[in-house]
C-alpha cells in the first residue's frame, strides 16, 4: 500500500453496510473514510468525515455530480455498500475517475436479479420452485419477494390465494416472485475471492433473528460446511466475483440446501467474522490494490447479536471537565470503563481533567492502585461538608457525578451542564 492514505469513499455511509466498514476500517492507519449520503441518516453520527446531499443513483446529473466529488476530494475508491449502487458505479468505473469495489458488471447483473440468479444456477445448485401465476400453485403457504431487493424487505409468507393477491396488488410497481415456501434452517454464508479468482473463505452462519432483513442474531455454523462449501465453489465457478461476497440458503422439507440469493458485497452481519480476524472489508481493499492476501482461520465458535444503538450530537462545547471519583470513576471498587474512555477523549482534544472529590480515604493511594495518578490535570479534595459548586469557576466546563444534589447545586450555581452515569455515552464520539 502507498505511502499515503488511501481515500476510500463509503457511499451510502448511514446503510448496515457502511456501518459495518466504517467499524472495520475506522482505525487503519492508511486509511481514511469520507462517508457519502443521499440522504441525512446515521451516517453523520458515525463518519467524521461526512458528505451529505450526494445525488441519487437514478438521477441524471448523479454521475456527473459524483465525478466533481472524487476530484475535489482526490477520492482513490468509492466502496458502495448497496446492490444497485455498485451495479450503476462499475458500469460507470472508467469514467469516474477511481476505483470502484464490486464485481464484474455480468456477475452484478446475475446477482442483483433473483430470477437471473435462479435461471442461471438451476442446473447445478437447488433454486425455489417458482410459480409462474397464481393458478399455478399448488399449495400453500407461499412466499412472495422482490426480483431486485435489498434484505427482506417486501417479502412475504402468503397463507392463502386471497392474501396472496391482496400483496401482489399492493406491490405492482415492481416483478414480485412466486415461490415455494421453505421452512428449513437458514444460513448466510460469507465468502472471499481474491483477484485470481481464487475462493479463500467460505464461513457459513445461522440467521437465528431477523430485523429490516438483517440478521441481528447469528452464530457461526460449520455442520454443513462440506455442502455449502461445495456450492460456494459451483457458485465461483460460474461468476467472476472479487472480494467479499455472500450468498444465502434456506433447507427444505426435505432438509436439502436451498439457494436464495447471492450479494457481490460483504454481508450486513459479516462483523460476526471480523472478530474472528477475518476483515472482510480491509481483506477487499487490499486485494483491489493488488496485493496477495491470506485469511487465518481460526476454529472457535462466535455468536453475534445486534441491537439499535445511540449516537448523539450535543450542541455543549467545553474545554474542561470536572468529575467525581467515588461511585462515579470507580464503582465497587472498579474503574468506570466507559467513563475513562471518555476522559481519554478529552486527553486527545486537548480538554483539561479535573478530579474534584471527597474521598475519605488516602487519595493518592487510592488513585495509584487503580493507576489513575497521572490522568489529571488538577486533584481537588475536599470535606464532606464542602460544595463543590464552590471550587468550580470555569464557565466553559461540564461537570459529572453521580450524585443529583452535587448536579443541581453545581448546575444552579454556576450555570454549566451536569452529566450523571446514566448520560456518559452521550459524551463519547
Amino acid at each position: 500500500m502507498k505511502k499515503d492514505k488511501v481515500k476510500i469513499l463509503v457511499f451510502p455511509c448511514g446503510s448496515e453496510i457502511g456501518l459495518e466498514i466504517f467499524r472495520a476500517l475506522a482505525l487503519e492507519k492508511n486509511i481514511e473514510l469520507i462517508g457519502g449520503s443521499s440522504t441525512n441518516d446515521h451516517g453523520r453520527f458515525i463518519y467524521k468525515n461526512y458528505v451529505d446531499n450526494l445525488k441519487f443513483i437514478y438521477d441524471s446529473n448523479f454521475i456527473d455530480s459524483l465525478k466533481k466529488l472524487i476530484a475535489e476530494k482526490k477520492i482513490d475508491i468509492i466502496y458502495p455498500t448497496m446492490d444497485e449502487v455498485i451495479y450503476i458505479l462499475k458500469k460507470n468505473e472508467e469514467n469516474l475517475g477511481c476505483k470502484v469495489i464490486g464485481s464484474d458488471v455480468y456477475s452484478l447483473e446475475i446477482c442483483n436479479s433473483k430470477k437471473n440468479t435462479y435461471e442461471y444456477f438451476k442446473d447445478f445448485i437447488k433454486t425455489p420452485k417458482i410459480y409462474s401465476s397464481v393458478e399455478k400453485i399448488e399449495e400453500f403457504p407461499v412466499f412472495i419477494k422482490p426480483d431486485r431487493g435489498y434484505g427482506s424487505r417486501k417479502t412475504l409468507k402468503a397463507n392463502s390465494k386471497e392474501e396472496l393477491i391482496f400483496w401482489l396488488k399492493k406491490n405492482m410497481d415492481q416483478e414480485m416472485l412466486i415461490l415455494e415456501y421453505l421452512d428449513g434452517k437458514e444460513y448466510t454464508v460469507d465468502c472471499f475471492n481474491n483477484y485470481k479468482n481464487e475462493l479463500l473463505f467460505c464461513g457459513p452462519r445461522t440467521r437465528n433473528r431477523i430485523m429490516n432483513g438483517i440478521s441481528v442474531n447469528t452464530k457461526k455454523d460449520l455442520t454443513r460446511i462440506k455442502e455449502i462449501t461445495h456450492i460456494a465453489r459451483i457458485i465461483n465457478s460460474k461468476l467472476k466475483l472479487r472480494g467479499a461476497w455472500f450468498f444465502q440458503l434456506k433447507e427444505n422439507s426435505k432438509g436439502d440446501l436451498v439457494l436464495l440469493e447471492i450479494a457481490s458485497r460483504l454481508g450486513g452481519s459479516s462483523g460476526l467474522f471480523r472478530a474472528e480476524g477475518i476483515n472482510f472489508a480491509l481483506l477487499t481493499i487490499y486485494d483491489l490494490l493488488g496485493h496477495d492476501v491470506k485469511i487465518l482461520n481460526q476454529d472457535f465458535i462466535i455468536e453475534m447479536d445486534r441491537a439499535l444503538d445511540n449516537k448523539y450530537k450535543l450542541s455543549t462545547k467545553f474545554d474542561t471537565v470536572y468529575l467525581d471519583l467515588d461511585d462515579c470513576l470507580i464503582i465497587n471498587d472498579l474503574i468506570n470503563t466507559e467513563l475513562i474512555k471518555f476522559l481519554y477523549q478529552c486527553i486527545n482534544n486537548k480538554i483539561k481533567i479535573i478530579l474534584i472529590t471527597k474521598h475519605k480515604g488516602n487519595l493518592e493511594e487510592t488513585l495509584i492502585e487503580k493507576r489513575l495518578k497521572h490522568l489529571f490535570d488538577k486533584i481537588i479534595q475536599l470535606d464532606e461538608k464542602e460544595e463543590k459548586s464552590n471550587y468550580i469557576n470555569n464557565k466553559n466546563s461540564i461537570f459529572i457525578d453521580d450524585s443529583f444534589s452535587e448536579r443541581f447545586k453545581v448546575n444552579k450555581k454556576i450555570g454549566i451542564p451536569t452529566f450523571g452515569l446514566d448520560a456518559i455515552s452521550c459524551l463519547v464520539n
